[in-house]
């Protein structure tokens, strides 16, 4: 009996590039043979283009390929949850709708599931379309993420990746709404393999992720996925308090106890307003950051739903429309 993998897709505004994706998806699982049943899952995030109508064309010729349409723009992160808890298959694959994933890799990922991985994670080696200043940032970011997360990442890690069935299950579980799909995958464990690749240029279309949206993401997963900025908050409180707790004892041993023997003359207020204002400005620092994480609890607390479904589609919904 064949073994059943779905296709998950986050769609936002990409009509240019869904049919070229099916058609290269379809091509990998048709040189497969009959071992595997491929389905397709298009996540409609609130396209505002024709997106929703290429995909509805599709779903009329075939069966196998499915929508979830969301009740406007939640973001990729929100559409992939949304696909991962609606799919009931042997294994899951997630892909970027633009083509910078090739497909073909879908072969690779299958080979290291067969042989017992439970997440395959696709690692990009090259993007033609990443500029020098994407570049260097995405390589700080992953440095820093190495560093400081309390789970092992590789640099260049997408979300080009499969999903075993039981990992899929165990995501589910998650609840936070702030979240990064690669971050919780890695969060869970389980048996991993690595799949190296080398991006494609988009294939039509613009990227949805500007340098605004990525800076935004890159600071939510550090916050997300570790402590440390409070702990040097924290680190950093403690040792200005020590140095001048240990200055102001300096100060007082020097210029009124022993009377000034290396006549240096320090004004007490001088010194004391500088120390003032540089505490000032470390608690403000630390407050700051307290803020940030109180604002996520606030956030998680609210209990909103992460996505809210308009429509499910399929191959016989579809065909009853038309």
């Amino acid at each position: 009996m064949s073994k059943s993998i779905t296709v998950l897709v986050p769609v936002f505004n990409e009509a240019g590039n869904i049919s070229p994706l099916y058609k290269h998806i379809t091509a990998v699982f048709s040189e497969l043979g009959g071992e595997y049943q491929c389905k397709l899952l298009f996540i409609d995030d609130g396209s505002t283009d024709i997106s929703l109508k290429q995909i509805n064309l599709l779903m009329e010729g075939d069966p196998n390929v499915r929508c979830i349409q969301l009740s406007r723009n939640f973001g990729k992160e929100a559409a992939l949850s949304a696909g991962i808890t609606e799919t009931d298959s042997d294994a899951v694959i997630l892909i970027d709708a633009d083509l910078q994933h090739p497909p073909a890799v879908i072969k690779d990922f299958i080979t290291e599931w067969q042989r017992g991985a439970d997440v395959v994670i696709g690692v990009r080696k090259k993007n033609p379309d990443e500029g020098l200043i994407r570049r260097i940032g995405s390589k700080v970011f992953s440095y820093i993420m190495q560093k400081i997360s309390d789970v092992p990442t590789v640099s260049g890690a997408t979300d080009f990746r499969l999903l075993d069935r039981t990992v899929v299950e165990e995501f589910k579980h998650f609840t936070e709404h702030g979240r990064i799909t690669r971050g919780l995958i890695d969060w869970l464990g389980f048996t991993r393999a690595y799949v190296y690749f080398n991006a494609q240029k988009r294939h039509s279309g613009e990227t949805r992720y500007g340098y605004r949206k990525l800076i935004a993401l890159g600071f939510s997963a550090v916050i997300s996925h570790s402590m440390l900025p409070l702990r040097i908050a924290g680190y950093l409180g403690f040792f200005i308090t020590v140095f001048a707790g240990g200055l102001g004892l300096f100060i007082l041993v020097e210029q009124i106890i022993l009377g000034d023997p290396m006549v240096l003359e320090i004004p007490a207020t001088a010194m004391l307003a500088v120390m003032t204002l540089f505490l000032n400005g470390i608690l403000l620092v630390s407050i700051g950051l307290t803020s940030v994480y109180i604002a996520k609890i606030h956030h998680e607390t609210l209990n909103r739903p992460l996505f809210v479904i308009r429509k499910k589609q399929s191959h016989t919904t579809s065909s009853r429309n038309t």
